[in-house]
């Protein structure tokens, strides 16, 4: 299964290779057992990650994503470090994937 992954960000300061290289990593070590379910020859999967600065100065994320023809929708406010946003975020996709 091919997967496109998209990144958006508004954070200047943490640019979008910081937040693509934390995704990658997600992928490639949390998540890559469990996308294994998915792989079929025409299976088509997305993964997009919105990682955003709020007005207080923390990081609001989520990803939103479609396996094969399941959708999934995380969600998340008020991280003061990046990396835990962005491993949280996965931390609870890879819950729901484990579940199925």
């Amino acid at each position: 299964m091919d997967i496109q992954v998209i990144i958006h960000t508004n954070d200047e300061e943490h640019s979008k290779e910081v937040v693509s290289r934390l995704v990658e990593q997600n992928i490639s070590t949390k998540l890559d057992h469990y996308l294994k379910k998915f792989d079929k020859n025409d299976a088509e999967g997305m993964i997009e990650t919105t990682i955003d600065k709020n007005k207080k100065g923390l990081f609001d994320g989520k990803i939103q994503a479609s396996l094969d023809g399941k959708s999934f929708r995380f969600e998340r406010e008020d991280y003061k470090n990046l990396d835990d946003l962005v491993n949280h975020l996965f931390d609870h996709f890879k819950q729901a994937l484990s579940d199925m």
